[in-house]
């Protein structure tokens, strides 16, 4: 992509939660998507985070990837502030290994949409953020497109080798 300004924000409520969505970070490097990471808390800076929602689409920003974990609240509060699509990623925890993040975000009120991933799943997030961002993007949609014959041609090598081909 063209731009240097950030298209997507990765946003996460603690630092910790870094190992889960590097993941994230490094799918859109590795399509070359402009992105910032960030530490945005839904319970200790909520003024923070309401400026950062509010201003993430006239930042330029055109999806917002938010992992969390135990109660969760990041990506579903970040949804109620913008129009921009968020993609939660629920971060497995000591406790209940992300079930308790699952289902926090997938149980948005209606009117408050978020996608959401697989537990511990931030790849796939980004891989998302990309899909969204190929509606308008023709290279990257393309890109998107060789990405996933390599992933079907991996498996089929996969299935040569065990000799059932």
């Amino acid at each position: 992509m063209a731009s240097d300004s950030p298209l997507v924000g990765v946003i996460m409520g603690s630092d910790s939660d870094l190992s889960v969505m590097q993941d994230a970070v490094d799918v859109l490097a590795d399509f070359g998507v402009a992105h910032e990471v960030r530490v945005v808390s839904a319970h200790r800076t909520p003024d923070w985070l309401v400026e950062y929602a509010r201003t993430a689409r006239p930042r330029g920003l055109r999806v917002i990837i938010a992992g969390a974990g135990g109660a969760a609240h990041l990506p579903g509060m970040t949804a109620s502030m913008t129009t921009l699509p968020v993609i939660g990623v629920p971060v497995p925890l000591e406790r209940l290994d992300g079930l308790d993040s699952l289902l926090s975000i997938v149980q948005m009120p209606r009117g408050v949409p978020v996608a959401t991933v697989a537990i511990g799943n931030a790849a796939n997030a980004g891989l998302l953020a990309l899909r969204i961002l190929a509606t308008t993007d023709d290279a990257l949609r393309d890109r998107l497109e060789r990405h996933q014959a390599d992933l079907a041609a991996a498996v089929r090598a996969k299935d040569e080798a065990l000799g059932a081909g």
